[in-house]
């Protein structure tokens, strides 16, 4: 069973790396982000099972960055537990109107914190929906994707784009259609389209699925789970 992997975005690095250490004792993965745009960076590198937000950083507070990754697409569903020292009734309805899924007060027992874990991973992946190409299996509730039963890691932006292409197999799509998709509303250069397509396909290299996601001279890019290595 893979495990999950859960980010800590805490200021004190005393309590993060405490934290930290329970959770691998509990058998997770743990990343670790001191401020909000660090956490941005881990995420980017690499989503998440599991955000564990405290409420006070330095660039940012925790109830700010929450709204935001509710408001961005590729994290939208990316199950969130705030940290706090604050325990006063309306600031635990603001935590969860923000979008968090759980709300724990400081100070906390490892073994609560590792329930509540549990709890919100049971709660958010309890439906779920796959999408199945080849020798991909995407679980799009949970943001995992595996290849021949082999964990894959993905940023977020390769992750939707591999999501676009699972879910419109044999079609070819230009680029200017990839970016209207995957960036609408955003001015996003058309060559951008080719950086992601370059780092889905090096991912996907490691694991003999490149040439699922084809070229089409002239026209854009294809998705064919079909495709063979060597027309095999």
């Amino acid at each position: 069973m893979v495990e999950k992997n859960i980010l800590i975005v805490e200021d004190e690095r005393a309590l993060r790396e405490m934290v930290g250490f329970g959770l691998k004792r509990a058998g997770y993965q743990v990343m670790e982000a001191g401020d909000c745009a660090a956490a941005r960076t881990a995420i980017a590198d690499r989503l998440p099972d599991l955000v564990l937000l405290d409420w006070m950083l330095p660039d940012m507070s925790g109830l700010e960055f929450a709204r935001a990754l509710r408001r961005d697409e590729a994290t939208r569903e990316l199950p969130i537990i705030m940290l706090t020292a604050r325990v006063a009734e309306d600031d635990k309805i603001a935590g969860l109107q923000s979008g968090v899924d759980d709300y724990v007060t400081k100070p906390f027992s490892a073994r609560e914190l590792v329930a509540r874990i549990e709890a919100v991973l049971r709660r958010t992946s309890s439906h779920e929906e796959r999408l199945m190409a080849g020798a991909i299996d995407m679980n799009i509730v949970s943001h995992r994707v595996t290849i021949s039963d082999r964990e894959v890691t993905l940023g977020p932006t390769e992750y939707r784009l591999l999501k676009f292409f699972m879910m419109h197999p044999e079609r070819v799509f230009s680029r200017a259609q990839v970016l209207d998709r995957m960036w609408s509303g955003i001015y996003v250069e058309e060559r951008t389209v080719d950086v992601h397509i370059r780092r889905l396909r090096r991912v996907l290299e490691e694991h003999d699925c490149a040439q699922y996601v084809e070229t089409v001279r002239g026209a854009g890019y294809r998705f064919s789970p079909g495709t063979q290595r060597n027309g095999k």
